[in-house]
């Protein structure tokens, strides 16, 4: 399989400054989720210039692109698209200035500030190479530019939107992610590696009273924060110490004059967790605890529930996982490794879930390898290097989108190598 890799990413030479021009071109003109109408015009115009078959407004911007060289396994990839509301602040030269309504009405600033852009100049870069290297390799390569990852929604409306019927059905799905890692570093595991996601937003029901007289009310601001108390309590207490969980509560709304008791209160919490047990146990302890405490003050009407967003757990097939693994390290050496568990979430894995398809996710660095080295020797790099959703979060450009490309590639080529190649 060596030489058949070598023959690929013999090009990459030949296209660097093109993906770097892209990039770059990219990272100035963010697009929101389901907005990406410029990015996926871009991207549908170059698969098609290079022979992918191509089927573009899918769940409304997704765009997939197929290549066939003959007989032979059938490998999906996919890169996400969208971008955040997110002022950017990174000085870069080819920094973003752009600012846009939102699906709310509302008018915000957008970046890259999750690394999307790495993703979807990688793709084309590794679409390019499998292009030209018609003879290095044998079956069907698909590429899948998603939209609006970052809102849980975009592989669902590709979904929603007929993919399954519109493209081949894949063998094994790819994904990769850039992280705060040193650039140049790639790192795959087996099993859980990004955590599921669930947001909701609770609305407590009192009886309102001037605040002088508390006796006539039902204080859902005490209700709240007896709930606040008491679901802190659900990770600590209920779950096994060896199972790992998150529970935040991030929003608390609440009245509006301090001498008025209100007839409401709102709370928005996050749960994280990594398997499907565990995120079930979490969910039904948060209403049990809720209608409970509103229960104890005697509040005039049940809590109300309500999921602002939720994201699948993205756990990689093992067999999957140790197959990339091996051709990781043997191509990339000690840049190559055994990634932590993530607790970002994403919704990839509802792609390959529909095919019923295994999959493997992985991530890439790219930070500058110096800068985590300095920032690793002082114990500080929590601290001083920016992380996604950071509006200084800014990879640098090599080597991580060289490493990016290689990774598709090798990831790719362990399935679609030529035979005797």
């Amino acid at each position: 399989m060596t030489n058949a890799v070598d023959a690929v990413l013999s090009g990459l030479a030949d296209i660097r400054d093109q993906v770097e021009e892209f990039y770059r071109d990219l990272h100035a003109h963010p697009e929101l989720g389901l907005a990406e109408t410029r990015t996926s015009a871009r991207v549908a115009g170059r698969l098609r210039d290079w022979g992918y078959d191509i089927t573009d407004g899918l769940g409304g911007t997704g765009v997939v692109g197929v290549l066939s060289r003959g007989t032979g396994p059938t490998v999906l990839l996919r890169a996400d698209m969208d971008a955040l509301p997110v002022r950017e602040a990174t000085g870069l030269p080819y920094a973003s200035t752009v600012t846009t309504t939102d699906r709310h009405g509302d008018e915000v600033p957008v970046m890259h500030a999750c690394g999307h852009d790495v993703h979807v100049s990688c793709m084309l870069g590794f679409a390019r190479l499998m292009a030209v290297a018609e003879d290095a390799w044998r079956g069907t390569v698909v590429v899948l530019f998603q939209p609006s990852e970052e809102n849980g929604d975009g592989a669902n409306a590709m979904l929603d939107d007929g993919l399954t019927d519109r493209v081949p059905r894949p063998d094994v799905a790819f994904a990769q992610h850039v992280l705060p890692y040193p650039a140049g570093y790639v790192g795959v595991r087996p099993g859980a590696f990004l955590s599921a996601a669930d947001s909701l937003r609770i609305t407590l029901y009192g009886r309102g009273a001037h605040g002088s007289m508390p006796q006539s009310s039902v204080d859902p601001i005490v209700l709240a924060a007896m709930c606040v108390l008491r679901l802190q309590t659900v990770v600590s207490r209920e779950l096994a110490p060896t199972s790992s969980a998150v529970l935040t509560i991030g929003s608390i709304r609440a009245g509006s004059s301090p001498n008025v008791i209100p007839d409401t209160a709102t709370l928005e919490l996050n749960v994280r967790s990594y398997d499907d047990t565990t995120r079930a146990q979490i969910l039904d302890a948060i209403r049990r605890c809720v209608r409970a405490e509103a229960q104890a003050s005697a509040a005039p009407r049940e809590p109300e529930f309500e999921t602002l967003t939720t994201f699948p757990p993205t756990s990689n097939d093992a067999d999957t996982a140790a197959r990339l693994d091996r051709v990781f390290r043997a191509h990339f050496g000690d840049a190559a490794t055994t990634i932590d568990l993530q607790t970002a979430s994403e919704d990839f894995s509802e792609i390959p879930d529909a095919f019923g398809t295994p999959f493997c996710y992985w991530g890439i660095g790219g930070t500058d390898p110096d800068r985590y080295a300095e920032a690793q020797r002082k114990g500080t790099v929590n601290q001083d290097l920016p992380v996604n959703h950071s509006a200084a979060f800014a990879p640098v450009v090599q080597p991580t989108l060289d490493t990016g490309i290689t990774a598709l590639v090798v990831a790719s080529m362990d399935w679609l190598a030529s035979e005797g190649s």
